[in-house]
């Protein structure tokens, strides 16, 4: 795997895509920092070597919500709001630039000195940057004579700045740490793993999760299902789920995905209980019963007693252990124990000498609301692009690289 550690930057411009693409609050406060913390050690590198950095990243889809009348709101989405606090962690002023292809922003970009970092404008303020326009990423690609990709959380898209752009360095292409981190990370998982080897899958559909599902039926030992998708798998089994959520053109998927599982000998375990809302609402009235047997009015929003004690054990038992999605509606405390339980479970795996893999999205937000994040092996930034790798696809973004 190329790295920024198989080039030196002295004298070089490196053209680094970056995802800065962080949440911010109604005042344009960035709420959570880690996206760009996780960009500042491939940045001092090439730094350090003597030289210069252009940033290149997008933030949210600009294009989708467009202001009332028609144009793009280049207050809300740009990357400005995040020029301070990256300046902060690099201890080095960040310069910027109001667009990301204009004369203003190639003069810049062709001013810097060693040592010096300018950013660049949403990328998405353009159409072509998703449709993976090459006219768009030829064009990208003259602000750097190096090009690095650290952006892992957008390698599942075939977008201009992440893969077409490879095609304009020959050679002088490479991946930052970040992209380096998350590859060996998910490698360990899909090539090296240590048996018994558990996937937790949860989140709310069965169809957001099919192809890793059955994927990992004939690579893992254990595949444990919770979350709003375990109801269709029950609702299949001819169960009563009440107001549970569930996916009615999934049915026959769901109990097909059983039978696989038996046939390969991969242990499918279900929630054999919930903890129950009479509404979805963080002051719903709770009950618990079991998953077959669930009354109307009632829907399932956390794994139950029993199930956490049956996950857990597993959990605990692993030597290898994935996890991408929770377990329940866990922003709401009332229900919030089963996927509290599991993270824990999981940090006293990895305490025991397992490997654990944290997917990104929901599960990474979770780990981090609980405070386990320091207490797993990995947590991901890219729950998308984790999630399609190990669906057994190639990710445009890492392809490009080794093209």
């Amino acid at each position: 795997m190329k790295t920024v550690d198989s080039i030196n930057f002295s004298q070089k411009r490196a053209l680094v895509r970056v995802d800065f693409n962080v949440p911010l609050d109604k005042s344009f406060q960035i709420t959570d920092d880690s996206r760009i913390r996780a960009a500042i050690s491939t940045i001092r590198k090439i730094l350090s070597d003597g030289g210069s950095v252009v940033l290149m990243s997008h933030l949210g889809r600009p294009l989708k919500k467009l202001l009332e009348d028609g144009s793009v709101d280049t207050e809300k989405f740009s990357l400005r709001h995040t020029v301070q606090r990256t300046s902060e962690l690099l201890g080095v002023p960040v310069k910027f630039t109001d667009d990301c292809v204009s004369d203003k922003a190639f003069q810049l970009s062709a001013e810097l000195k060693s040592g010096e970092v300018l950013l660049l404008e949403n990328l998405r303020f353009y159409k072509e940057e998703e449709k993976g326009d090459a006219l768009f990423a030829e064009k990208l690609s003259k602000h750097g004579n190096v090009y690095v990709n650290d952006a892992f959380g957008t390698a599942h898209r075939a977008h201009a700045s992440t893969a077409i752009i490879a095609r304009y360095f020959s050679t002088e292409k490479c991946f930052g740490y970040l992209m380096a981190a998350e590859l060996e990370n998910a490698r360990k998982v899909m090539e090296q793993a240590q048996r018994p080897f558990t996937a937790v899958m949860g989140g709310a559909k069965v169809s957001d999760k099919i192809l890793i599902i059955e994927n990992m039926i004939s690579r893992a030992d254990n595949i444990i299902i919770g979350g709003g998708m375990a109801y269709t798998f029950f609702k299949a089994m001819g169960g009563s789920i009440g107001n549970s959520l569930v996916e009615q053109d999934k049915l026959d998927l769901a109990f097909s995905l059983i039978q696989k599982a038996k046939e390969k000998g991969c242990n499918l375990l279900l929630p054999v209980d919930s903890i129950l809302g009479d509404r979805f609402d963080k002051d719903a009235n709770t009950s618990n019963a079991d998953n077959m047997l669930i009354p109307d009015g009632w829907m399932g929003l956390d794994i139950g007693p029993k199930a956490v004690e049956q996950f857990c054990s597993v959990i605990r038992h692993s030597k290898t252990i994935l996890w991408n999605g929770p377990m329940g509606v866990f922003e709401m405390d009332k229900f919030s124990n089963g996927t509290r339980s599991v993270a824990q479970a999981i940090a006293d795996a990895t305490a025991d000498g397992a490997y654990s893999l944290i997917g990104g999205g929901d599960s990474a937000a979770a780990v981090n609301q609980f405070g386990y994040a320091d207490k797993v092996s990995y947590v991901s930034t890219g729950g998308g692009a984790l999630l399609e790798y190990f669906e057994g696809k190639v990710l445009p973004g890492v392809a490009a690289i080794g093209e």
